[in-house]
């Protein structure tokens, strides 16, 4: 299996191990993972089963085929801080890395507009 969905289904392996449906019911997690057991299970079991089928179906969707699943993160903050060092704003790219981090720069909205290249040539042309 490749390494996309191996975190989350790690994950849900230790929340249906944990849960009461096998702890204490004594049955088999995959049993615990088909109704009507399922609606029983606690809410997160529930959304990290809906998580991994979705991961599963990524890896077989075709506009997925290069770029693979998005990377899964317990938070906003860890996708953005843990990429190369830098801390600034952006989406996570490949290998970790903001994508839009020095791109874009920051403006406060009261900055003049920059005149179109096109007004500025017919400018020229009209004084020449």
């Amino acid at each position: 299996m490749p390494s996309s969905c191996k975190d989350i289904r790690a994950a849900l392996a230790a929340c249906l191990q944990s849960s009461d449906c096998v702890m204490i019911d004594r049955n088999k997690p995959s049993d615990c993972l088909r109704e009507p057991l399922l609606s029983t299970m606690p809410t997160k079991c529930q959304q990290l089963k809906k998580g991994y089928g979705e991961c599963k179906r990524g890896m077989v969707d075709m506009r997925k085929r290069f770029r693979g699943n998005q990377p899964i993160a317990v938070s906003k903050e860890l996708e953005v801080t843990s990429g190369g060092g830098q801390s600034g704003k952006g989406y996570q790219l490949y290998a970790g890395k903001p994508a839009f981090a020095d791109t874009a720069r920051e403006t406060a909205g009261n900055e003049p507009e920059e005149r179109d290249w096109r007004e500025v040539e017919n400018e020229k042309f009209r004084k020449g």
